[in-house]
């Protein structure tokens, strides 16, 4: 079985699983599939509205599949939350991509 076959029948197990969610849409973000990332990281943040570094794959899902409005949405909401839950590395990431986009 396949690492994302793995994953969806975790997920089917334990749907309200953050963790789960996130590894996917990592999983297929670092495959390739920018586009099909996007939901389950969204479904993370829906269950773990605190989890910053699904803010970090989302904003690079998004990025990557072309949605950079939303990208910045995300990273700006990302930055947010990691300065209230003092997630100083992945806050000062979200920075520099966020930095790149809107460079652009």
């Amino acid at each position: 079985m396949d690492r994302i076959a793995m994953l969806k029948q975790m997920i089917a197990q334990q749907p309200e699983n953050a963790l789960f969610h996130y590894t996917l849409g990592k999983e297929l973000l670092n495959q390739g599939q920018a586009e099909e990332a996007v939901e389950p990281l969204k479904r993370s943040i829906e269950l773990n509205p605190r989890y910053t570094a699904a803010y970090r794959e989302l904003g690079r899902a998004l990025t990557e599949a072309g949605h950079i409005q939303e990208a910045i949405a995300i990273y700006q909401e990302g930055i947010r939350v990691g300065d209230e839950t003092g997630d100083l590395q992945t806050v000062k990431e979200m920075r520099v991509f966020l930095n790149r986009l809107v460079k652009k």
